[in-house]
């Protein structure tokens, strides 16, 4: 897909100016001088081609009560699929990831407790039979603001 310029300014408000509003998109539409449904298709092609791929809230868990964690696994290639599954079935995961290193897979967990991650984790070992994970609490909040000016 190429993008035009069009395209390019829809992509650089809705990353970090998404309007918090009844009609997101028409505000967006109002700042372009295009209409509504311009700027709805042009996000779904943006989707479609996987430029866009997903459009959400973010929010300070610590402030919100929550307590994070980074974890990571030696998972051999029989047990990937089982343990990926395992792992995304849970809705405190917010990302995780299958490296190239013997420790292959790390994903963040987002729980309302230590106990709770802990927890958690006991079962993910005993459903998937991974001997060990590796959890690193967060103990300091580093959030960098990326935006991609396009």
């Amino acid at each position: 897909m190429k993008m035009d310029i069009i395209d390019r300014n829809i992509l650089n408000i809705i990353q970090s100016d998404f309007p918090v509003c009844m009609n997101p998109y028409k505000d967006v539409a109002k700042k372009l001088g295009i209409t509504e449904t311009e700027v709805v298709n042009r996000v779904k092609q943006l989707k479609k081609f996987g430029i866009i791929r997903r459009i959400g809230a973010s929010f300070d868990s610590r402030k919100m009560g929550f307590t994070s964690t980074l974890c990571a696994a030696c998972v051999p290639d029989e047990k990937l699929k089982l343990f990926i599954e395992k792992v995304n079935s849970f809705p405190g995961v917010t990302h995780n990831y299958l490296r190239d290193h013997k420790i292959n897979i790390w994903f963040t967990f987002i729980g309302k407790s230590s106990e709770e991650i802990k927890k958690v984790l006991t079962e993910i070992k005993e459903e998937t039979g991974i001997a060990k994970i590796y959890n690193f609490p967060a103990t300091k909040m580093f959030k960098i603001k990326v935006d991609f000016a396009m």
